[in-house]
């Protein structure tokens, strides 16, 4: 009979070895994305820049399809959000959320997302393992023709 999730040995595998107050992670995020240039009107821009881009990366992380859902992420995990995001006048719009992707440099955004996650990867010491439709086809575990 299967033993379903139940462990099968003593081993657990290594917690990550960082901890960051809401104040280091949001500065943090601000370095990264700063080479961005905010698309918005200054005398009607009323969400920050780089609020608006995490939200929308971690609501598209946790799944989400389009800007309807992202919007519906940040409104629900808006207390965890606040912990680390500055979010002045709370969690934007889907509309808003739509102007701004529609208009920022979006090879300057590919750049700092890479410079981003190339170092969340190292910190935490993980090994990135490429999934696409080349390294698939080329692997030795592949029994296609």
């Amino acid at each position: 009979m299967s033993q379903g999730f139940a462990k099968t040995s003593s081993r657990q595998a290594p917690k990550p070895n960082f901890a960051a107050s809401a104040s280091e992670v949001s500065q943090h995020l601000q370095e990264y994305f700063s080479e961005i240039k905010d698309p918005g009107v200054e005398r009607r821009r009323v969400h920050e820049l780089t609020d608006i881009l995490m939200v929308a990366i971690l609501a598209v992380i946790a799944g989400a399809k389009g800007w309807q859902d992202i919007e519906v992420y940040g409104l629900s995990k808006q207390a965890w959000l606040q912990s680390f995001l500055g979010l002045p006048h709370g969690i934007a719009c889907a509309d808003t959320f739509r102007r701004v992707f529609e208009r920022i440099e979006l090879q300057s955004f590919e750049r700092c997302f890479q410079r981003w996650v190339g170092e969340m990867v190292e910190q935490v010491g993980a090994q990135v393992i490429p999934i696409d439709g080349k390294t698939l086809l080329s692997s030795s575990l592949c029994s296609c023709p």
